[in-house]
């Protein structure tokens, strides 16, 4: 497993004792890279120039130190698969005890990444939406599950897509089986001090049936229901089609409601048309969180919606909608828009505790 889950890692990913510029404290190679890695993820910088520093990561996770460390005194790195010159010149000062500049000015951004949301953001015990590179994600669910204990969490859902989704590369009933047997097994090396939680982000149809089979839905810990298609649907039957979810027993969060892009790469998108009253309405009767979507690029739902549900009752999710690790930390946002609205803590379902969670999750089944 390239995040090295299951096996010993022969390059150490040790602090040393003395700090580097700034201080910074001076990591291992491979914990450098990851570091970089998750910085610039945090900043939503190109995903190109990010998998470079973790493919180097990988790359070099397996090889003894020695031959890490002789091959950066001798200036031979680049000589293996995935190193460039810049990941080389970041080992090659790792190796040496030095902070490589690169980093420094990335953990000058490592500060919150909203405002006004810290102490809600404290509260939160995990994340209820994440995705792999099993779908559209960009690292394996190793690498984040462990990027989440590093964050503080003690529980992330992982939700990769389901099959419709093919342009995200959804997951059959088959496939998530298999990741199943795969979130077993970490959960097993782990020994209960974090607990990667088993989920989908299924996609909402037409007619507002789930994408998945009931039995493989019945095998999960937490589903996120979002709608993916046909977002300019009418009101009223995109209004019927969210309700028809909702009123699912196995649904427990409704994903990014409006399906809205404000800002980002993907360009902007209005917002789906429904009858908000109705569908928040429908949630507070049947203890559906509505999700408050972390993305910088969503702000899903728009603060009047946002207001709207919690007046009307709602539970609600604060989630990354990670699809790399860094973002993981995305968070932030999701908490500083929760606090202006002045939404209850414990209205907030990722600040309770893994069992009052699976509880919950598992109380209209």
């Amino acid at each position: 497993m390239t995040s090295g889950f299951g096996r010993v890692r022969p390059v150490e990913e040790k602090k040393l004792d003395e700090n580097g510029a700034d201080g910074i404290p001076a990591r291992g190679p491979v914990a450098t890279l990851r570091r970089i890695a998750f910085l610039m993820e945090r900043q939503r910088e190109e995903t190109r120039r990010i998998e470079a520093f973790r493919n180097a990561a990988r790359t070099i996770l397996p090889l003894p130190e020695e031959e890490v460390r002789r091959r950066a005194e001798e200036g031979t790195l680049t000589e293996l698969t995935g190193i460039g010159p810049s990941t080389a010149a970041v080992i090659t000062d790792a190796c040496r005890g030095i902070v490589p500049e690169r980093l420094v000015k990335l953990e000058a951004t490592s500060g919150p990444l909203a405002a006004g949301g810290e102490d809600l953001r404290a509260l939160l015990r995990g994340d209820l939406h994440s995705h792999s590179d099993w779908s559209d994600g960009g690292s394996p669910l190793e690498e984040m599950a462990m990027t989440a204990m590093e964050l503080g969490h003690d529980y992330l859902v992982l939700t990769d897509h389901s099959p419709r989704l093919r342009v995200a590369n959804g997951l059959s009933a088959e496939r998530l089986a298999r990741q199943l047997g795969v979130v077993d097994a970490v959960n097993e090396h782990l020994g209960g001090s974090f607990t990667l939680l088993k989920g989908i982000e299924v996609d909402i149809l037409d007619d507002g049936s789930l994408d998945q089979t009931p039995e493989m839905l019945g095998r999960l810990d937490v589903r996120v229901a979002s709608v993916h298609s046909k977002l300019r649907m009418d009101s009223a039957p995109m209004t019927r089609r969210m309700i028809g979810a909702v009123r699912d027993p196995h649904t427990n969060v409704l994903g990014h409601c409006t399906g809205r892009l404000v800002t980002g790469g993907r360009g902007t998108r209005p917002q789906s048309e429904f009858d908000a009253r109705a569908v928040f309405t429908a949630c507070a009767e049947e203890g559906v969180a509505v999700e408050i979507n972390s993305r910088p690029e969503r702000r899903d739902p728009p603060t009047r919606l946002l207001e709207l549900a919690r007046d009307l009752g709602c539970l609600f999710s604060i989630d990354s909608d990670a699809h790399a690790p860094g973002q993981l930390d995305m968070l932030d946002h999701g908490a500083a828009r929760a606090t202006e609205a002045g939404i209850d803590p414990d209205r907030i379902v990722n600040t309770w505790e893994r069992d009052r969670l699976l509880a919950w999750a598992s109380s209209r089944l």
